[in-house]
Order: C-alpha cells, then structure tokens, then sequence
C-alpha cells in the first residue's frame, strides 16, 4: 500500500502545479482576463487621442491664424464685433427681425 500512494505523489504534485499554472493563466494579474480588459481600456483610449488629436489640429489651425503675417486686422475687427456684440459709437447698426412664430402672432392672422 505504501508503493502504491508514493507512486501518486508525483502526479497529483505535478497536477497540482499543472492547475495552479493553469488558474493563474486565466485569472491571474497577467492572465487572459486581464489582457482583455486591458485590450477594451486600449479601445476607449485610442478613441479618446484621436478625439484629442482633432481638437488639437483645430487649434493649432486656429493659432496659425492669429500668427502676424496671415492675420488680417479687418476680419479680426469684425469677428471680436461680432463675437462680444460690441460697435462704434458713431456706426449704424442694422438689425434683422426675425419672422414671428405661430405662438406670437395674433389669432386673428393664423
């Protein structure tokens, strides 16, 4: 009887390893779900540069606009009027009416 336990010593150490190895392998910190995972961080981040990327092409774009040898003062002029809402003291400001909506207008015109 003894023979016959110390001839399983060896293989049930050997499966023991062989189930450790095996375990570690899926769920271990460097085991397929973690390479998964890692793979779908990977995923959100890429599409996150090259949201990134574009917004960076937009201003460095912009930038080159502001540079002095391709700025024009009139545009610059009109864009910050526009942009703050602002005129000179003696310009004429025309503004445009926007139609009414059924909401505004009388009942009578419907």
């Amino acid at each position: 009887m003894a023979l016959h336990v110390r001839s399983l010593i060896f293989p049930l150490i050997a499966c023991g390893i062989g189930a450790y190895f095996g375990y570690s392998l899926q769920s271990g910190d460097h085991g397929l779900k973690a390479r998964a995972e890692l793979q779908s961080r990977k995923d959100v981040l890429d599409g996150e540069l090259a949201g990134l990327q574009e917004v960076r092409k937009r201003l460095e774009r912009d930038v080159a606009l502001l540079r002095p040898e391709s700025l024009d003062p009139d545009m610059l002029d009109e864009r910050a009027r526009a942009i703050l809402n602002l005129a000179h003291k003696d310009e004429i400001v025309m503004l445009k009416r926007k139609p009414p909506t059924a909401e505004l207008m009388p009942r009578s015109e419907r």
